[in-house]
């Protein structure tokens, strides 16, 4: 299993990668092999606020539909609109092709709340 180590994760399986004044949002490999085939993603809108650990989409899968949480709070500048037309983008690329959100955080130190590559490989280890 991948895990980049330049990015943060959360508790309940998604990544967050800085980039600048943003972050991109997705989920993790771990989550995608839990979930399996990925048949549907629903995002919020462009210009939707998110907030912290709270719901902001869903994946659906052949087994069972799961929220998606945030890691942190902002607003969405962008949306991976190609998951609409290939979901399996999720199983197969979860880091690169299937980011889901770029948000400008509200509050970035909430960045320095989330998990490493190894306290997140931690915990799932003991899952």
């Amino acid at each position: 299993m991948s895990l980049p180590k330049e990015y943060y994760y959360s508790e309940e399986h998604e990544w967050v990668k800085v980039e600048g004044e943003q972050v991109r949002i997705g989920i993790t490999d771990h989550a995608q092999s839990e979930l399996g085939d990925i048949v549907f993603v629903e995002l919020p809108e462009e210009g939707d606020e998110i907030t912290v650990d709270q719901p902001f989409g869903s994946v659906e899968s052949v087994k069972t539909v799961s929220e998606l949480y945030a890691p942190i709070s902002g607003k969405v500048v962008s949306i991976n609109s190609e998951l609409d037309d290939s979901p399996e983008f999720v199983n197969e690329s979860p880091y690169e092709k299937a980011w889901m959100i770029t948000v400008e955080p509200s509050d970035s130190s909430q960045i320095e709340k989330l998990m490493s590559a190894d306290d997140y490989q931690k915990m799932i280890g003991e899952e």
